[in-house]
């Protein structure tokens, strides 16, 4: 994994608190689908992300010391809540979809709780792989990352399944209210970023062109919440 060899949040620099990390050679597959690779290549990817969170969710949180690193416990009450705070403080209208379920997740958060270390935003453009071999050599991006549940980290790398490749980047009990919550979490951070558009402040050029997602992922989040209970339309 790199190492950051140091943090500075000194903003007189370059505008802004920075840290500097080590770099590695490698490989950001983008695309899900990993186009060029032969059927056996795509699996032992996969076969590595797998073990990746696997082992992640697997770390002695207190004894690495992150006791403190988030509270534990209820985990999608407290991000079902922060998410839909932030799109109702949102000046942008929020579309149906998103609307029934933030009133539907809430309701339907499956009995029992475990808490590990999350990454919160693990998918397979957020990982390094080794410049020839199928073997992850860095994480990046861990802005999101905090103690949660693992089933929701889980269900978020399996989005991509559920989405379509020309929307996005793109099995278990109680999966659909999973991929109802995180297709729910990915649109609200989507419909945050439209804001942030809209109020002058954001950095990206297509902020506007990627915050318009945000209905078409809460749509597919509405529709897993009906399957979850049963329902066709």
């Amino acid at each position: 994994m790199p190492r950051m060899f140091g943090y500075c949040e000194d903003e007189t620099i370059i505008g802004t608190p920075f840290y500097i990390m080590e770099f590695l050679e490698g490989r950001v597959l983008v695309d899900p689908s990993l186009p060029g690779m032969t059927p056996q290549e795509r699996g032992e990817i996969y076969h590595e992300m797998n073990r990746v969170i696997a082992t992640l969710h697997s770390v002695d949180y207190a004894a690495a010391g992150l006791s403190s690193f988030g509270r534990p416990g209820n985990y999608f009450a407290r991000q079902i809540g922060r998410w839909s705070r932030q799109c109702q403080e949102s000046t942008l209208p929020l579309n149906g979809a998103m609307q029934r379920l933030m009133e539907w997740l809430p309701d339907h958060i499956p009995a029992g709780d475990e808490t590990t270390l999350v990454h919160g935003d693990y998918r397979l453009d957020n990982l390094l792989f080794h410049p020839t071999e199928p073997r992850v050599i860095g994480v990046l991006d861990w802005e999101l990352s905090t103690l949660g549940h693992p089933l929701a980290d889980f269900s978020y790398q399996c989005m991509s399944w559920t989405i379509p490749p020309a929307l996005w980047r793109g099995v278990a009990e109680h999966w659909n209210f999973y991929l109802a919550y995180n297709l729910f979490r990915i649109a609200a951070i989507l419909h945050g970023i439209a804001q942030r558009s809209v109020d002058g402040n954001a950095a990206a050029e297509d902020a506007m062109q990627t915050g318009l997602k945000a209905g078409p992922l809460a749509e597919l989040g509405w529709q897993c919440a009906l399957r979850h209970t049963g329902q066709r339309t």
